[in-house]
């Protein structure tokens, strides 16, 4: 694993809490080469972390989309450069 990655920070808004988001996001996870955590925010929205290679970084954002369509009405991301902080993806309560 390089220790120099892109990071995407991503909100998601809509019906993203109390219905197995995170989980599910934590399922997908496992078929991508990303790292990072997903926790619910006290707005009601749910924050996602991820690191790894650019390119799976996209292809993990359009899966979470593609798979929870339904619960998501706006997505707000970022994308910049650094150094790996997590060696593994997980859910913060």
């Amino acid at each position: 694993m390089s220790t120099h990655v892109s990071h995407r920070e991503v909100w998601y808004t809509g019906r993203v809490q109390g219905v197995g988001f995170r989980a599910q996001v934590l399922g997908i996870a496992r078929g991508f080469d990303v790292t990072g955590s997903i926790q619910n925010l006290t707005d009601g929205r749910v924050y996602l972390h991820a690191e790894g290679a650019e390119k799976e970084l996209d292809a993990f954002g359009a899966e979470i989309v593609k798979s929870l369509d339904g619960h998501i009405r706006h997505v707000e991301a970022r994308t910049f450069a650094g150094l790996r902080t997590s060696s593994a993806f997980t859910i913060k309560r």
